[in-house]
């Protein structure tokens, strides 16, 4: 379990980096390309939904066949895919190319997060949030790297050409310290076999081994079962909180320039200062949940994120304002691995399904942030827009309840004894009675 908790520690590290390496090279790629501010805009939003498939395609499969099995072809489609925008030329391949390193992405965000839970399960304690801390880790290592290669001027294709072909490697050779999957088909096979030698001859021995057949019939049915009510409420929660993440990683710099006059590189704290948060939220967050449970971390998270965000919009002072952008960081930090990790408890043979309905809905809240921000400055200032993530925040302090496990159904009550023919009913006279 230990080895498979680094393992998954390093899927989440190299996924950051990978990402990060992607954020720090994209100005590059737009010159190579020789496209525009919009049309790149364009190639992201494609992107992003090459993601969204990719979540959708991979969550069923990891149930199916397991997450030891997706994990490693999912590194693989990442870290390849990070070398295909490097060497599009014109707009076409690098739409190809976006769409193609956007779906490895998605595969890689669910089938890491399905094995996250799966360990999580092992060690019967919190331990998802710090596996999103090192994807951010990641990324700052990546940030630095980038910068440092840059400064170099080694050329595109040959930084992440390399970087893909060390990822991949890096894939495959922490594959075998990964979980098993859990065998509920060999359980459902062995009960099969064990109800059909019980009931040899017998009617109760037909109807065993009938209840093992449909359970042997029923595990590879699993990622079309429909899912629960409580999976789409853990989704739209992460929708609205990723879409609110989303404000800073969008806004965050431009509205310590533009609303507060700050010089470009003490705007650059303010998104600086939301990551930072986000790590060290994240890496203390399961410590967090183990002791007051989940529904504490994001009813507190998010009213604490709800306050930092309408300090930054409402402040008139820079160190204000990148002190909110901080808390709002710490906030929100530990609230969406909440929802991961529910979602992954809620069936354990649909764990892969339910983890990509609720990253596929937080992606889309992710993407949707900028699209709903940029109309709304046109009617209102743009620090005024916070209001509407704040009023996310304000919304996931009072549905936070959602996160507590359905209570267990009753045990179904022992069948009353039939009575005997003899005695059912009233007892005859001795004088109608036959012999």
């Amino acid at each position: 379990m230990r080895l498979a908790r680094l393992a998954t520690f390093g899927y989440f590290g190299l996924n950051g980096f990978v990402i990060g390496l992607w954020v720090v090279h994209i100005p590059s790629v737009e010159d190579r390309a020789g496209i525009s501010h919009a049309v790149l805009g364009w190639l992201l939003l494609a992107m992003g939904a090459g993601a969204l498939a990719g979540l959708r395609l991979f969550g069923p499969l990891s149930d199916r066949f397991g997450s030891r099995r997706t994990v490693p072809l999912a590194g693989v489609l990442c870290s390849g895919g990070l070398a295909l925008p490097a060497f599009a030329g014109d707009l076409l391949t690098l739409t190809a190319a976006m769409v193609l390193f956007g779906f490895g992405n998605g595969c890689m965000d669910v089938s890491m997060n399905t094995h996250a839970v799966q360990v999580e399960r092992g060690y019967r304690r919190p331990v998802l949030s710090a596996f999103h801390a090192v994807f951010s880790v990641g990324g700052v290592f990546a940030a630095l790297v980038g910068a440092r290669t840059i400064s170099w001027g080694w050329s595109l294709p040959f930084t992440l050409g390399g970087v893909a072909a060390l990822g991949v490697l890096t894939a495959l050779l922490m594959a075998p310290s990964l979980l098993h999957p859990e065998g509920r088909t060999d359980s459902g096979a062995d009960s099969g076999t064990a109800g059909e030698a019980d009931g040899k001859g017998g009617t109760d021995g037909r109807k065993a081994g009938g209840t093992a057949e449909s359970g042997r019939s029923a595990a590879p049915r699993t990622g079309r079962r429909r899912p629960p009510r409580r999976v789409w409420g853990l989704a739209l929660l992460a929708m609205i909180l990723m879409l609110s993440e989303g404000v800073a990683y969008d806004w965050s710099v431009l509205h310590v320039q533009t609303v507060l006059d700050a010089p470009a590189a003490t705007a650059a704290f303010a998104y600086g200062a939301f990551a930072t948060a986000m790590t060290v939220g994240r890496l203390t967050a399961d410590r967090v949940s183990a002791r007051f449970g989940p529904v504490f971390v994001v009813r507190y998270g998010a009213a604490l994120a709800a306050a930092g965000l309408s300090t930054a919009a409402l402040s008139p002072w820079v160190p204000l304002a990148l002190a909110g952008w901080t808390v709002f960081g710490i906030g929100l930090s530990g609230c969406v691995p909440q929802f991961f990790s529910a979602a992954g408890h809620a069936d354990s043979e649909a764990s892969g399904a339910n983890v990509s309905r609720v990253a596929g809905l937080g992606y889309f809240g992710m993407l949707a942030g900028p699209a709903v921000i940029g109309p709304m400055t046109g009617l209102m200032p743009l620090n005024l827009t916070f209001f509407l993530p704040v009023a996310f925040c304000v919304t996931a302090v009072f549905t936070a309840g959602i996160l507590r496990p359905p209570p267990p159904e009753a045990p179904e009550s022992p069948a009353a004894p039939v009575t005997p023919p003899e005695t059912a009913g009233p007892a005859l006279p001795e004088s109608s009675r036959v012999g």
